[in-house]
């Protein structure tokens, strides 16, 4: 092996005395070069220690082989396992995957979307930012024909493929849930209703579960987070036990803002469940060590990024335009845990 150099197909040609046009239809096996010359040239290649520059080869083909992931933040467990389920997907069929985060900034998406774009991807998978309401800087990629998923955040108008769970029908359950086990009074944290999209469905499903059951919307109830943290919750938490009286229930919208209510009841003396029912959202790893343990709605983070990969990579594969349509998963669950259970307790 030669050191210290970056071998290409006209060291190869060099060294067999052939055409650099012989060593390029050699190396992807094309029908017109002969078995035996395919196997000297594959072994000098290995030999010599050359590595196929895809990059080149993708930008002349338009094909980096690529897809572009752009997401709020890696931190967060749910979006964590979504990148898994790409990844997983995106390696089997020989892709690569490029990280890119918004941090839940308008401005951030936009620059990283270029960024993407000059990149050349091959494909885009998008969870939107808390602040995006204009998602004209997506057109640069659907009027260039590179295929784009929006998956969990995604927009209420933008004609493209769309991975989901219903959250209406999730938030709903939630509601149910803690009506089921005699909740009467249930606050609700939400978030990031600009989105016109997961939370404010979350929470059309909340209120319509109270309207079915004959329960009061008390608008002291529901308080609007500005980012789904725990320092947010922490804060929305206390305004919520400073009511006399407290809700006897809380569907929080992220597992993260519900264990904020959980401690926040904990250092005020509030029992979970006795005196206040709690449910989360997303069955994220903390859910199953907080004590008590957290009821939470499951969210199919690593079954949703696969099959946004497998979209990116079928629409590439297909000669024609499929009809874009949204995947709408509806097998999330209620995980009944200590922290909403009081019919256990009776």
């Amino acid at each position: 092996m030669e050191e210290n150099k970056h071998i290409t197909i006209y060291d190869i040609a060099r060294r067999l005395n052939l055409a650099t046009s012989t060593i390029s239809r050699a190396l992807k096996d094309h029908p017109t070069i002969s078995s035996k010359t395919i196997k000297l040239v594959k072994k000098t290649a290995d030999e010599m220690g050359f590595v196929p520059n895809t990059l080149a080869a993708g930008l002349r083909g338009n094909n980096t082989k690529t897809i572009g992931v752009l997401i709020p933040t890696v931190t967060q467990p749910f979006l964590s396992s979504l990148i898994s389920g790409i990844e997983i997907a995106a390696q089997k069929a020989g892709y690569t995957v490029m990280i890119m985060q918004s941090h839940d900034s308008y401005l951030e998406e936009v620059n990283m979307a270029k960024s993407l774009y000059s990149n050349r991807v091959s494909g885009v998978i998008c969870s939107l930012a808390m602040e995006t309401s204009d998602t004209s800087h997506f057109h640069q990629f659907s009027n260039n024909n590179i295929p784009l998923v929006f998956v969990d955040r995604v927009p209420r108008d933008y004609s493209t493929f769309r991975v989901v769970i219903d959250n209406y029908a999730s938030g709903y359950k939630a509601t149910k849930h803690l009506i089921d086990q005699g909740c009467v009074r249930i606050a609700h944290l939400t978030a990031g209703l600009e989105l016109g999209n997961i939370y404010s469905e979350r929470k059309r499903g909340y209120i319509q579960a109270l309207k079915d059951h004959n329960l009061p919307i008390i608008d002291e109830l529901i308080i609007n987070l500005k980012e789904v943290t725990y320092g947010d919750g922490l804060r929305a938490s206390n305004l919520l036990f400073d009511l006399d009286p407290i809700p006897d229930g809380l569907f929080a919208p992220g597992d993260i803002i519900a264990v904020s209510a959980l401690q926040t009841a904990k250092k005020r003396g509030v029992k979970v469940p006795e005196e206040i029912a709690i449910i989360g959202f997303n069955n994220d790893p903390i859910s199953e060590i907080i004590d008590p343990n957290l009821s939470t709605i499951t969210h199919p983070a690593e079954k949703m990024g696969k099959a946004s990969a497998e979209i990116i990579i079928k629409n590439l594969k297909s000669s024609k335009n499929d009809e874009v349509k949204e995947i709408t998963f509806l097998n999330t669950e209620v995980l009944v845990r200590e922290s909403s259970n009081k019919k256990k307790l009776s």
